[in-house]
């Protein structure tokens, strides 16, 4: 296993239960990139990708705004502006609706998975099963709003209910009055998602699965006699014997094209959270602020604010900017926006696919080297599913849910 993120546990927490041998190889700590930083919901709501009809002028308008929450940095950059291309190409009711569909397929199995994950196994995850609550500030974008619920409604029975006036501050104390109104989604719950992925490894651990951290992939290599098969994965320190390889690296993923014999398009989306202890008048459960793509979630042990979307590669530079746009655009919803105390600024890469769906396949170089990779923002809401279909494929089973439209090269 090739990556110690959420998807990397999750893969090796089921393949570990039907009896293989895990070992997973990650470059740096586990479970500290988006697995650590991101607004912890499991969105089982969250059937719409980015690539909506609209999308790329009601973007472009927003990155004239100074407080705009989706940035692109100016550079020269094929692999992007091509992502950008077919992403644009995919803004239509068509496309839109077919990544939504997949996406409600990998939601249900994630649902029912997460359900005996948390039942069967000791997981400390600060679980809240509150739901979600979709703010909007202004009358149009929540009417709006409606068009979306009914097509949610329409096509995958999935309501919310719609929250207004007076109505919305007792159902949620922490916003401000005047605000448009809300849609809430019950079916939703969110965990502290850094909580949850050291308890998953600690239950993988128990099953027996190796974690060597600080290990460096250098590359994959191929059976002398069977030139479709790879029995070797070669770290900085050592050779490594496989029956299968799984690569699981997030927006990472793409260094490792060449040893899987093709081009993932997958960008980072390079996110930004700040955690802090709660406020005295804490959210009692996530609010994504719709107009201004921003989210905030009360954990047990604190607060976090957190999104945004930068495409600068794999920029490592702290832009404190963007930062200041979480705080900002709390201010306008919540009666105090921050808490007293500020514990942790972060930020990570999202691995971004132009059609909102993930990568889950076999490699086109290796048939027994599998690919998961792809999941855009609900990484952390798919990994059981993701888990689960990674398993049916190393032992060759037929998975639960269609691939097809999950595959590479699509």
């Amino acid at each position: 296993m090739i990556g110690g993120g959420v998807i990397g546990i999750a893969s090796a927490y089921y393949l570990a239960k039907e009896g293989w041998k895990v070992t997973i190889l990650e470059r740096g700590r586990t479970g500290v990139a988006c697995s650590r930083g991101n607004c912890g919901i499991i969105g089982l709501s969250h059937f719409m990708p980015l690539n909506t009809p609209g999308a790329v002028t009601s973007t472009l308008k927003a990155m004239l705004r100074p407080d705009s929450p989706f940035s692109i940095r100016p550079r020269f950059d094929p692999r992007l502006w091509f992502w950008l291309s077919n992403f644009a190409l995919r803004c239509n009711q068509k496309q839109m609706l077919a990544s939504a569909r997949v996406r409600a397929a990998l939601l249900e199995s994630t649902e029912i998975a997460y359900r005996e994950l948390l039942e069967n196994e000791p997981i400390d995850c600060e679980l809240g099963r509150e739901g979600s609550l979709f703010v909007f500030k202004s009358p149009g974008p929540f009417e709006q709003y409606a068009k979306t619920d009914a097509w949610i409604r329409r096509e995958f029975d999935f309501p919310a209910d719609r929250i207004e006036g007076d109505d919305l501050q007792a159902f949620e104390p922490s916003l401000k009055e005047g605000l448009a109104g809300a849609w809430h989604y019950p079916q939703d719950f969110h965990v502290r998602p850094d909580r949850l992925v050291a308890s998953w490894r600690k239950v993988a651990e128990g099953l027996g699965v190796e974690i060597r951290e600080n290990t460096e992939v250098v590359r994959i290599d191929a059976d002398p006699y069977d030139s479709r098969r790879a029995t070797r994965v070669i770290t900085e320190r050592e050779e490594i014997t496989a029956d299968c390889v799984v690569v699981a690296m997030g927006a990472m993923t793409p260094i490792m094209n060449e040893h899987l014999g093709c081009r993932l398009p997958v960008q980072p989306g390079k996110g930004y959270s700040i955690t802090q202890s709660r406020p005295s008048i804490s959210p009692r459960m996530p609010l994504l602020f719709k107009e201004h793509k921003v989210v905030a979630t009360p954990f047990d042990s604190g607060y976090r604010l957190g999104s945004t979307m930068e495409f600068a590669g794999y920029d490592t530079r702290f832009r404190q900017k963007r930062f200041d746009l979480l705080g900002n655009a709390a201010e306008l919803y919540l009666h105090e926006p921050n808490g007293p105390q500020t514990e942790e600024m972060w930020f990570g890469w999202r691995s971004m696919t132009y059609d909102g769906i993930p990568f889950i396949d076999r490699s086109p170089r290796f048939a027994n080297v599998l690919v998961a990779t792809g999941h855009n923002m609900i990484g952390i809401t798919l990994a059981p599913a993701t888990g689960k279909l990674i398993a049916e494929l190393a032992g060759d089973r037929k998975p639960h849910i269609d691939l097809h439209p999950l595959r590479i090269g699509r």
